[in-house]
């Protein structure tokens, strides 16, 4: 069984901090791709604080991935005007360990 959800804004930012928790806001360096971008998993989806328990569900494991931009990058998928993102204005890994401790107070290790 597999399932592709997007979040965006208020809704992801909760759910990246509740997921987060049910790895003890524990994410190793490794897990940080060259974009800037981050996944890690989850044994039971029950870690999750607020998540209940549906016997008729069972406990499913799952993989969270979270894709950090900068503002801007919408011109690299636009169907009108196409054009590329510069190399300065990409996210870096270590901009985005640092946005992810600022922002959810999570240690890489």
């Amino acid at each position: 069984m597999a399932c592709i959800v997007t979040l965006r804004n208020d809704k992801a930012r909760e759910f990246i901090k509740r997921a987060l928790q049910a790895v003890e806001n524990k994410v190793s360096k490794r897990s940080f791709d060259k974009q800037g971008n981050f996944s890690f998993g989850i044994k039971e989806h029950i870690d999750i604080p607020g998540t209940k328990y549906v016997p008729e569900l069972g406990i499913h494991g799952m993989d969270v991935a979270v894709t950090l931009s900068r503002k801007g990058q919408r011109v690299k998928y636009r169907h009108k005007a196409e054009s590329r993102v510069g190399v300065k204005h990409r996210l870096t890994p270590e901009e985005a360990i640092e946005f992810v401790q600022d922002e959810f107070g999570i240690q890489v290790t």
